[in-house]
């Protein structure tokens, strides 16, 4: 079709001796036998037109487009209550106290690109998975799942700006609410994510330089080439309270860099360096405990609620053995110092193991296992304090895609000698997490 219309333009400029009466003829010809598709064409072009008038008409945003997350979360725990810690029997004995439960999470982003390259994402939540770590339940952070949590209602989850520089080689954020250390860093094995990542909260990623006071602030991510890129950022999280003598820089905040280095398409390697300071207000909330919520009590708060700042070393590397085989894993240092009601310090571990199986049973699965050793106090000024026993986390899943829209992953994990102290019971959490995206 495109080339009988240039040869009509060619006809009628005139062009001298373009075309003979044989050509003509053999032009009609094909005129004649495809005059069927060629009406068919002429169908399917009028067609198209009216629906993209139609979608035009009615679209939602001409620069913004909606993006959806709804996961349905079925899990339970079995073993006792863990009931004791450094300090000894600090809980009532409990046997199985954990029922069975049904959690869900919902998410819609709004992502919003004014030049093509941009882009503004505002995000709404609503969330209600029980927190097995609550006393009355575990009574340890090692059982806390990738999601947990209750929103009140719907809340404005993330809101932050993304814009290139130097040609596409980085990215600036700003944030001015969501923007956290997982958003900065990159996780170089595929458990990161918590809609389809590792099912427990620490079998995602290193919790001590991943996690920490966050929420508003600045970043850049900027890649030197295909095999060396350079993230960093300073993230506060209590920047809206001004009122209260707090601020973008008067309370907590994290600051600090990451290397990333991928000398093939299949090794990736990662050094991560980040300054954490958390003011008392921080120290009650576990999502902003020193080791991001995971690992003992004491690897939280080694000092209480008091001020601390950390000084936190990361290091992870994934290799891709074969398609359907990935060797990963982190290790994490952290030392912590005491900044409010005395002058102690404190050095915190925690370690991984990863084996991934992508594509394993059909395209697009992922199998994990993940062991390693949740965050621990392994030195103390204050000996007593220092974590006595060592734990080991245990996790297996498989995610299976039902479509491009729908996965399920059903597994497991164990803590062995939960809160780092062979006194409580092993517990073992099983869940099934379904997954819909649009």
């Amino acid at each position: 079709n495109a080339c009988l219309e240039r040869v009509n333009e060619l006809i009628a400029a005139s062009v001298a001796n373009l075309v003979t009466r044989e050509d003509l003829a053999v032009l009609q010809r094909l005129q004649e036998e495809f005059a069927a598709e060629l009406a068919t064409l002429r169908g399917r072009v009028y067609a198209l037109e009216a629906r993209t008038a139609e979608l035009e008409a009615n679209q939602f945003s001409t620069t913004t487009k909606l993006r959806g997350e709804v996961i349905f979360w079925l899990g339970d725990a079995a073993g006792d209550r863990a009931t004791n810690n450094v300090i000894g029997n600090f809980a009532p004995e409990d046997s199985d106290p954990t029922e069975a439960y049904f959690g869900y999470r919902a998410r819609l982003n709004f992502d919003t690109s004014f030049t093509g390259q941009d882009l503004l994402r505002t995000r709404l939540e609503a969330r209600s998975v029980p927190n097995l770590a609550n006393y009355d339940i575990t009574n340890t952070l090692m059982s806390r799942t990738s999601i947990d949590g209750s929103n009140n209602g719907i809340v404005l989850d993330d809101l932050y700006y993304r814009f290139p520089i130097s040609n596409g080689k980085g990215q600036v954020f700003v944030g001015a609410n969501g923007l956290d250390l997982d958003d900065i860093y990159d996780y170089v094995t595929p458990f990161g994510g918590s809609g389809d990542g590792a099912l427990s909260r620490f079998g995602r990623y290193n919790p001590t330089t991943f996690r920490g006071p966050e929420g508003t602030g600045v970043a850049l991510k900027y890649a030197f080439s295909d095999k060396f890129k350079l993230n960093l950022g300073y993230l506060a999280s209590q920047a809206e309270f001004a009122d209260q003598g707090r601020g973008l820089f008067n309370g907590g905040y994290s600051t600090g860099l990451q290397l990333m280095f991928n000398p093939s398409p299949k090794i990736g390697v990662s050094l991560e360096y980040n300054h954490r300071y958390f003011s008392s207000d921080d120290m009650t909330s576990t999502s902003s405990l020193i080791s991001g919520g995971t690992g003992s009590w004491g690897a939280n708060r080694p000092f209480g609620d008091n001020s601390t700042t950390t000084e936190n070393l990361g290091f992870q590397a994934n290799w891709r053995i074969s398609k359907n085989f990935e060797l990963g894993g982190w290790f994490g240092s952290t030392w912590a110092n005491q900044k409010q009601g005395g002058d102690n310090s404190a050095t915190i571990l925690n370690w991984a193991v990863t084996l991934a199986f992508p594509d394993v049973l059909k395209e697009g699965g992922l199998g994990g296992l993940i062991v390693g050793m949740p965050p621990q106090v392994t030195d103390h000024d204050i000996s007593a304090l220092e974590d006595k026993d060592t734990s080991i986390h245990i996790e297996g899943f498989y995610r299976y895609p039902i479509s491009d829209y729908i996965s399920i992953t059903p597994g497991f994990y164990v803590v062995t000698d939960p809160d780092h102290n062979s006194d409580n019971s092993t517990i073992v959490v099983g869940t099934l997490r379904t997954q819909f995206r649009f």
